[in-house]
């Protein structure tokens, strides 16, 4: 995992002065490097019959979709609030200094469907929560929540279910 981890670009000082951001667009933009972690990814849930891979906007979109197509599942696009063009489920959720909103059509799940959430990356945990309240309250059964990759000194995975959390690489 470390040939991946070293792909991704560390660039200090955005969005503000005293963060390392982890730009993950060096990873996605080398054909191999992106394969591998979609196979990767992929080759934890083949065979756990996931119905629909849950994206979150927008990088989520580009992890969740891929692994939806190598499992076989359908993909469910959860996004900020009007960009969903039928009725939606909102959720309103805290972040460190505020408050955000995520959006997912009414009919995407349906009580007991087997569902594997995707974003790119864990960092405190807020908007993964956020999904994972929304699919639950739809009836939808959480097999994981999956990334690319995890800060794990945010502790992000504690505001998620015990045990069904994956990161492919963690920092």
């Amino acid at each position: 995992m470390d040939d991946l981890k070293s792909i991704i670009r560390d660039v200090p000082d955005f969005p503000k002065k005293g963060i390392v951001f982890k730009d993950i667009t060096t990873l996605l933009q080398d054909a191999k490097s992106y394969q591998r972690m979609i196979d990767l990814l992929s080759h934890r849930y083949i065979g756990q019959r996931i119905d629909k891979v849950v994206g979150v906007e927008a990088r989520g979109f580009i992890i969740g979709s891929a692994l939806a197509y190598k499992l076989g599942a359908g993909v469910v696009l959860v996004r900020k609030p009007g960009k969903l063009p039928s009725e939606t489920f909102s959720k309103t959720y805290d972040l460190e200094y505020g408050t955000d909103t995520l959006e997912i059509h009414k009919d995407a799940i349906k009580p007991g469907e087997r569902i594997l959430i995707a974003d790119d990356l864990l960092a405190t945990g807020g908007t993964m929560s956020a999904v994972v309240d929304m699919v639950q309250s739809m009836g939808g059964e959480i097999v994981e929540c999956c990334f690319m990759a995890e800060l794990d000194f945010l502790g992000g995975r504690q505001k998620l279910p015990s045990g069904k959390v994956f990161s492919l690489l963690v920092f």
